[in-house]
């Protein structure tokens, strides 16, 4: 101490620093493992071996060593204002529900959507929580509000799932479901463990494997092949991924769930097809994990080998998830669309399609994407 410090009045001594506080965690989030009978059943499914679930085609998932994990890590912290959109994005009131002999899709964003066909109405990977995390205050956060509160949709007749991330599987969401609507849940084999944890009623789950139909009063829902992989936790496949049709008397949707290209789409498309629409999905790809997610350009390609009819893209612009800049999932896809022939609808959030009248694609997220396209 110097002699003007001694001079100088003594301070109050300072606060005490808080402790470190772990994240919001909710454990329940992490789910649940298979037992007894629903164990039972898994382990007769030819995609299941070994005491995990298997994609039909080898495949490469993300399993990075330390080294690539330290770049990556790296990378996602690096601040990249293309991976955002740099104003907000514009949403639309949903509305009313559709006449009942239509066909109609709702994107909320993400992967959620509202399939209202011809009377009926399914929601698909319901998520409307601000995080897709089990944690509430880290994880990848919402880049737009949802565009319609979750009780003010119609009454639902199913609820279905690709498979259990983050990004598709939602605790908050699903017991607010639970509580509020009457629709059961209709699941990929071995999810049907998390619901239960999270206290759906079992005679409210229906879990199927690739190539099982469920049928709802005139809905039919069938669970087909897709190639990803499953965990919420660091034990991975012990659930299984789906892809969905989803068929009235009349007319047919189909949706990818989370999916790398493959020649499955070919079958899909002369067992099912064809299809009025797709939801198609085209974000999070990286040459890191080429075999999971598909690029913009293999989902065209999809789409073709399914015969789609109309696409709508989804799993795209509402989580940063992947590296590539916001807007370059859709601007991509449009390049590839036009030069195959491929009609597609770009809603905003909340904007309600009509697959027999689609809207021309409008360019609405140029105008807050902070990258100029090509």
């Amino acid at each position: 101490m110097t002699a003007e410090d001694a001079t100088q009045p003594t301070a109050p001594p300072a606060p005490p620093r808080p402790a470190l506080r772990l994240p919001a965690l909710r454990p329940a989030a992490f789910g649940a493992r298979a037992k007894g009978a629903r164990a039972q059943r898994m382990s007769r499914s030819p995609q299941y071996r070994d005491g995990q679930f298997h994609n039909r085609a080898q495949t490469r998932t993300l399993r990075p060593d330390p080294a690539t994990s330290r770049g990556m890590l790296r990378e996602l912290l690096r601040r990249d204002p293309r991976r955002k959109p740099s104003g907000p994005v514009p949403l639309v009131d949903p509305g009313t529900a559709a006449d009942q002999a239509g066909l109609r899709l709702t994107w909320y964003g993400h992967a959620s959507a509202l399939v209202e066909i011809e009377g009926r109405r399914v929601l698909l990977d319901p998520l409307w929580s601000d995080r897709c995390s089990p944690s509430s205050v880290v994880g990848p956060r919402r880049l737009h509000p949802v565009p319609a509160a979750l009780d003010s949709l119609p009454a639902l007749d199913a609820v279905v799932i690709s498979h259990d991330h983050y990004d598709h599987l939602d605790l908050p969401t699903v017991r607010a479901l639970a509580a509020g609507q009457s629709a059961p849940f209709v699941v990929p084999l071995g999810v049907g463990a998390h619901l239960e944890r999270w206290r759906v009623p079992a005679n409210r789950i229906i879990e199927l494997d690739w190539d099982e139909s469920v049928d709802l009063d005139g809905l039919r829902l069938t669970a087909t092949a897709a190639q990803h992989f499953s965990g919420r936790t660091l034990a991975r496949d012990r659930t299984l991924w789906s892809s969905w049709v989803v068929a009235g008397p009349t007319r047919r949707v189909f949706y990818t769930g989370d999916s790398g290209y493959f020649d499955g789409y070919a079958g899909i498309g002369a067992a099912h097809g064809p299809f009025d629409a797709a939801l198609v999905q085209i974000g999070a790809y990286d040459e890191r994990w080429p075999d999971i997610h598909m690029t913009p350009e293999e989902a065209v390609a999809a789409h073709l080998d399914a015969r789609g009819g109309l696409l709508v893209p989804v799993h795209w612009g509402t989580f940063v998830l992947a590296f590539h800049p916001w807007s370059e999932p859709v601007d991509r896809l449009l390049r590839e669309a036009a030069a195959r022939g491929v009609t597609v609808a770009v809603p905003r959030p909340g904007q309600p399609v009509d697959v027999d009248a689609p809207p021309a694609p409008d360019g609405w997220w140029r105008a807050v994407s902070a990258e100029v396209p090509a």
